[in-house]
């Protein structure tokens, strides 16, 4: 896709003559660097979109580029815009050319997962014949950690992946990595996390009597960090100071954890259940009663994944999607514990997986509790949730300097895709893309990000 195409038509400053394959001396680096500016601010759809629109412009004017500046120099962008509109169902022809996008250019995908729950939609759509119906022939691969993922997604091995909310944002803004734009159309799961001790801290349901305890979490830009650090701070203690917060793959959770390395842990399940089927933990909280609703994993892709592949990215996307709409019956869980069992996939056993995604578990402290939405499957990406993220980023000097916090959440979080394809496969999308959320009492209101980031008595920053 080329700049002449993302050029905005009815501009007459837009020369529409020029782009990546232009001969003209200095022009192709001029127009890479301009694809790459302009890329960053659109979505796939909106790239397609733009693209349809030149196209039909150009040809208006025989593809005289001259003609259409001077034109639309005189009568204005807008009014011809209105005039086109009257004699052609521009909007129309996008949606028949955005539903008809054809078969994929790829059908061979390598797609990357950490072998944990929230990766539910991922992983079950190999087994479960989601890809394939989609026309792809993905092959899901089980990764050691998130580090890893991230790596192999950058240097290309991995065609997409399963990745923790926080980390596109973070991959964006080259934040514990090189900079490179990454977008999110897809959150995986809601809740799904839990805070685990070990038996020896059954006295110590209080967390301001963790005061030099030692605690896992999967990744630095993790969820599971963010709440932790949230949580424990709401109880007076300082994350940096007062606790001390290790990385740990979450397959490696609960070994660390009968060892005596870690004293809890703010992990992914299965290994909240884990550790309470061996009799080595307790389950101190669900991370729903943190924040109800929270995101936690995430279907993300280099930028460039959707924009050079695009047939192939609406297919997976919408493999994903159907996928993660199935997994939020409920009426379905035990199926889908049964698929994704194996060893090529969680290697737990079925009875372990059945607890967490059915809700009925033991939580070792001698209860058998029901909560139906412990873990809840939701693809919609909500811009506000990306803020909030984004905040605690800042509060906690992951990222030094405000930002334009909307600015990226809207960059990276693609709302506008995530509804078209649930639309497109009759489900129901929201129709905002912010709301407020409640984080232990407390509202979030993403319009005031740095407001809120201030109230906060411990912070960094």
């Amino acid at each position: 896709m080329s700049v002449k195409s993302l050029g905005n038509p009815f501009s007459d400053k837009t020369d529409l003559r020029h782009g990546a394959d232009c001969g003209c001396d200095g022009c192709a680096a001029h127009a890479q660097a301009e694809l790459s500016r302009t890329a960053t601010t659109m979505s796939a759809e909106q790239m397609v979109e733009r693209a349809i629109e030149s196209a039909v412009v150009r040809s208006v004017f025989g593809h005289n580029d001259v003609q259409r500046r001077a034109f639309m120099g005189m009568v204005g962008g807008g009014t011809f815009a209105s005039i086109l509109a009257s004699v052609f169902p521009m909007d129309a022809a996008k949606a028949a050319i955005l539903d008809n996008l054809g078969p994929p250019e790829k059908a061979d995908l390598n797609i990357g997962f950490v072998p944990i729950t929230c990766a539910t939609p991922i992983i079950m759509a190999q087994p479960m014949g989601f890809y394939e119906r989609y026309g792809l022939n993905a092959q899901v691969i089980k990764t050691a950690g998130w580090a890893v993922a991230r790596d192999k997604s950058l240097s290309g091995e991995y065609d997409a992946s399963h990745m923790l909310t926080p980390m596109p944002l973070a991959m964006t803004l080259g934040a514990g990595s090189v900079a490179a734009p990454y977008i999110m159309p897809a959150v995986e799961n809601i809740n799904g996390q839990a805070i685990v001790l070990h038996n020896d801290h059954l006295d110590k349901r209080d967390p301001s009597q963790w005061r030099g305890m030692t605690f896992g979490v999967p990744f630095e830009y993790s969820m599971h960090n963010f709440l932790l650090r949230y949580y424990v701070a709401e109880f007076g203690l300082d994350p940096d100071t007062d606790i001390q917060i290790r990385v740990v793959p979450p397959p490696e959770m609960v070994a660390n954890l009968r060892a005596g390395n870690l004293d809890g842990y703010l992990s992914p399940d299965p290994f909240n259940q884990r550790a309470v089927w061996e009799g080595i933990g307790f389950i101190h909280l669900l991370t729903k009663d943190i924040w109800e609703g929270h995101p936690c994993c995430a279907f993300a892709a280099p930028l460039s994944f959707a924009t050079e592949l695009p047939n192939t990215y609406g297919a997976l996307l919408k493999a994903i999607i159907d996928a993660t709409q199935y997994a939020s019956d409920p009426a379905n869980r035990e199926e889908i514990s049964a698929a994704i069992a194996p060893e090529n996939y969680l290697n737990q056993p079925v009875e372990v997986i059945q607890q967490v995604l059915t809700g009925t578990f033991a939580d070792g402290l001698g209860n058998v509790q029901r909560v139906p939405d412990r873990i809840d499957f939701d693809p919609f990406p909500w811009h506000s949730m990306g803020v909030w993220i984004l905040t605690q980023m800042r509060r906690w000097g992951y990222i030094e300097n405000d930002i334009d916090y909307r600015a990226v959440a809207e960059q990276v979080y693609l709302a506008s895709d995530a509804r078209r394809i649930m639309e497109d496969l009759g489900y129901e999308a929201p129709t905002e893309t912010y709301r407020t959320h409640t984080i232990m009492g407390k509202t979030f209101d993403p319009a005031d990000p740095v407001g809120y980031i201030d109230s906060f008595a411990i912070r960094r920053t």
